[in-house]
């Protein structure tokens, strides 16, 4: 096609700007440009759904470019090729002349060929003394040549797309399969937790997916999922570490007993009597000596707790005042019993997950306080649990008051205490 010349179609056929934007394109291709026939048509096959063309044209364009007599398109070998309805057809796997016309003019709309008509509608070629093409009248694939660039760049987006839906697809469905398998391990075993809830939530991401899904949907569905994932296997690597701890504490225990007849209450009674001189409230028994050990120790616990209640810190208390003032804690206890600080922080763990206290509060609160305190805390709301509507908020409330400086355990020890004593239990 000559450079700035405007070709309109033969018969009823009208003239659109798209046309005339394509023979526009057409007179704009690069001096020397080439590229291999078969090339280009792959790549436009793989921008196919862009270019906005159907698989029946792309067949039509198959066709068309089997007449091309080179493998390389270039200006230098003309752009134009000239085939019969009846050869079209043929090479289009008999497609029939209503059908090929239709896609011919899909071809043409979407701008990767261009007619070049005759006077009369035929395409032919007119040829020199020499048998070399001097003027052809039928289909130009200059648009082709000189969308190359545009079209490759297209096709390798489309391929990088489908690449990354693939890879988000299989990553979802080895996730989707982890879930699915940790949730019935977690039912298998019996661990603790709330595994209707997380199964509805497994279920509502599965449900929420479209039969063809998009990139959008499912990094969406992923997202979700590798979260529901990472909840799950913090709640069982935490069961996993509750239940070796109690092992090696039964083990240890064993140990002790073997080697050393001292209990772990006598041992703490013994470091406070060494440690604190004697108070007021630790003197000589006015009931002539008959006071009994526990009375005494709950006398300084007293002392201590309003001392801690007074000062606004934060400090720990003696492990049998604490299970005094929350003796249930110790049903959780390893094999039913607390015995020092290692089983209390365990069945801290265990009552949590009970109470449905997220990990990450719990975490919070052990940096806040230290993990001592964020048992006895634990402890506490056990005790209280008749009283407290959301445990999870209350413990992240005391970890927000003991950042701030507004907490003491020492109080709140003093009222259990109180309410656990043989008289007031009596009453109740």
């Amino acid at each position: 096609m000559e450079s700035g010349s405007v070709t309109t179609p033969f018969g009823g056929r009208p003239m659109t700007l798209g046309m005339l934007a394509s023979q526009r394109i057409a007179d704009e291709i690069e001096p020397g440009i080439t590229r291999n026939k078969w090339k280009l048509f792959r790549a436009v096959c793989e921008a196919r759904p862009a270019l906005g063309v159907s698989d029946r044209a792309l067949t039509v364009l198959d066709a068309l470019l089997t007449f091309y007599p080179d493998n390389e398109i270039s200006e230098a070998r003309g752009l134009i090729v000239f085939p019969s309805n009846a050869q079209l057809s043929i090479r289009a796997r008999g497609m029939t002349p209503a059908t090929l016309r239709r896609h011919l003019a899909g071809l043409v709309d979407a701008g990767l060929i261009i007619r070049k008509d005759s006077a009369n509608g035929k395409r032919f070629a007119r040829r020199d003394r020499a048998g070399e093409v001097e003027e052809a009248f039928g289909f130009s694939v200059a648009p082709l040549l000189a969308r190359a660039t545009e079209i490759e760049a297209i096709a390798a987006q489309a391929v990088a797309d489908r690449e990354l839906i693939r890879i988000t697809r299989e990553r979802l469905t080895i996730c989707r399969r982890d879930v699915a398998k940790l949730i019935a391990a977690a039912l298998d075993e019996g661990a603790a937790g709330d595994w209707e809830k997380i199964t509805c939530i497994f279920r509502e991401i599965v449900a929420g997916l479209p039969r063809a899904a998009g990139i959008g949907h499912l990094t969406a569905a992923l997202d979700e999922m590798s979260l529901l994932r990472d909840e799950i296997v913090n709640q069982l690597e935490i069961q996993i570490k509750t239940r070796k701890i109690y092992a090696n504490e039964s083990q240890f225990e064993r140990h002790i007993q073997n080697s050393k007849p001292e209990s772990t209450y006598e041992l703490e009674q013994g470091f406070e009597t060494k440690q604190r001189p004697k108070s007021a409230d630790q003197a000589a028994p006015s009931n002539g000596g008959k006071d009994s050990g526990v009375e005494t120790q709950t006398r300084k616990a007293r002392s201590e707790i309003r001392t801690a209640g007074e000062g606004g810190s934060l400090k720990s208390f003696p492990l049998a005042l604490v299970m005094q003032a929350c003796p249930q804690i110790a049903d959780y206890g390893p094999g039913g019993h607390i015995g020092n600080w290692r089983d209390l922080m365990c069945a801290a763990v265990v009552v949590r997950s009970m109470l449905g206290v997220s990990p990450s509060a719990y975490q919070d609160a052990c940096s806040a306080m230290g993990a001592e305190n964020a048992a006895t805390v634990m402890a506490c709301i056990l005790e209280r649990g008749g009283h407290i509507n959301s445990a999870g908020g209350y413990l992240r409330d005391l970890t927000r008051r003991t950042s701030d400086g507004e907490f003491a355990i020492g109080p709140m020890l003093m009222s259990l205490l109180r309410a656990n004593t043989p008289v007031n239990r009596r009453a109740s």
